[in-house]
């Protein structure tokens, strides 16, 4: 479960990480030519989308790697992460595999348990 986790929260990261690019563009553009955000419309919270198309898939690609070693920190990356796409970005066609893959993720991570192997935490 837990490497399942860990390439549910790449892959979900890669495609959060498409997202955010067009997300953020498109809120700079808007910024900086008002006939662009008159045809097309403005964006309500532009600082929402700009921090969440940063932060989102950092969370969840950190979620996904740390998945195997920390499976219960990991995870908790992870569901932040599609609670963050899905409050900014909404779901949509293109925000739903992503959204998935990051909710997935993270529950199975949590579900994984205890550590496969003894370690010391630090």
């Amino acid at each position: 479960m837990r490497v399942a986790a860990l390439m549910l929260g790449v892959i979900g990261g890669l495609f959060a990480m498409l997202i955010g690019f067009f997300s953020y563009g498109y809120t700079e553009l808007a910024s900086q030519h008002a006939a662009f955000a008159e045809t097309f419309g403005a964006v309500d919270n532009p600082d929402l989308i700009r921090t969440a198309s940063f932060l989102a898939p950092l969370l969840a690609i950190a979620g996904g790697a740390m998945a195997p070693a920390r499976a219960l920190w990991g995870g908790v990356l992870l569901l932040i992460a599609g609670g963050l796409i899905y409050y900014a970005f909404g779901f949509s066609v293109f925000t739903m595999f992503p959204i998935g893959f990051c909710l997935t993720g993270g529950l199975l991570a949590i579900a994984a348990g205890r550590p496969d192997e003894a370690k010391a935490h630090f």
